[in-house]
């Protein structure tokens, strides 16, 4: 696949997990996975000029990333994230208010990134600060020639109904997972269930491209504004931790997109990296192209959404 010049807005972060601190951020995880599949992937963001924004930094050039977009602030700490993990593997977050990244700057450098994306990648949590919210709207303004993907990422205390109406007005491609349905339904009039008829409701109420809809273990339901509509069961994998296991997804699935793969093979490609990442501590330890042509050539079982049975047979 040809290398596209990937951009993403919003947070780095350490999510502080039981057994130590990883770097994480829904975007930054995002932008990771893209550099690794070798498009040229750089983040818009703020660190601290503290320990934890210089380890950060450090581990971006480690990781080979461009770091050129990263802003610094001398007088707010790097974000972080405390995360508690239950029995099995599903992280419930504390997210800090008051960081580096909700002062993101309008500078003419994220300006000109913005405007030469192939795709500019978005969420709701660094919009919960009024710096930051009014920077991401001038992006977008800027980004007139890339794909606009929004991973809404609700978090909680980190979103009003404003900011999820004013994003999806702006996207081309909706991420979302299962629970989020509910508040995005909310938002727009639209019913949530069935979770197909939602698909196509949130295309046509926000004028999308297509729609994205993880599932956890049970797998991705996507639709697309040529009304096609796919459900991918899920696999059943040794789960470490699922921090990361979403974006992972997103960023399979736009990297299969980009390079024009039909909307199964998205969704396909999508989940095997989903699984993997679950598979493993952290949400940005390296993943590679062909260890989602592995996971799909071995057998595994199938773990189906009871309301998409049927799709199943498609």
């Amino acid at each position: 696949m040809t290398s596209k010049n990937i951009v993403a807005f919003g947070e780095i972060l350490w999510d502080l997990l039981p057994d130590g601190p990883v770097l994480g951020g829904a975007p930054f995880n995002f932008t990771c996975r893209m550099h690794q599949f070798g498009h040229r992937a750089r983040i818009i963001s703020r660190l601290g000029r503290d320990d934890l924004g210089l380890k950060a930094f450090e581990r971006i050039e480690v990781m080979g990333m461009d770091g050129s977009l990263i802003q610094w602030h001398d007088r707010k700490p790097t974000g972080t994230v405390p995360i508690r993990l239950s029995e099995d593997g599903v992280p419930d977050f504390e997210i800090v208010p008051d960081v580096a990244y909700d002062e993101i700057e309008p500078t003419p450098e994220a300006r000109e990134a913005a405007a030469g994306a192939d795709c500019f990648c978005f969420g709701t949590l660094v919009q919960r600060a009024p710096v930051s919210r009014a920077t991401l709207a001038g992006l977008l303004e800027a980004a007139t020639s890339g794909l606009k993907v929004l991973d809404i990422n609700l978090r909680r205390n980190c979103y009003t109904p404003e900011t999820v109406r004013f994003s999806l007005e702006k996207a081309d491609w909706l991420k979302l997972n299962e629970d989020e349905t509910a508040f995005v339904a909310e938002v727009g009039g639209l019913a949530a269930r069935p979770l197909r008829d939602f698909a196509r409701a949130v295309l046509e109420r926000w004028k999308l491209q297509g729609c994205v809809i993880t599932l956890g273990e049970k797998g991705v339901l996507a639709a697309n504004a040529r009304g096609e509509l796919h459900y991918e069961p899920g696999r059943k994998v040794p789960v470490k931790d699922t921090c990361g296991s979403g974006d992972a997804l997103t960023a399979a699935f736009v990297d299969a997109l980009l390079a024009g793969l039909p909307l199964w093979e998205c969704c396909r490609l999508g989940n095997a990296m989903g699984a993997l990442v679950a598979m493993q501590a952290g949400a940005t330890e390296p993943l590679a192209r062909t260890s989602v042509e592995a996971l799909l050539r071995a057998p595994g079982e199938a773990i189906v959404h009871e309301e998409l049975q049927d799709l199943v047979l498609l």
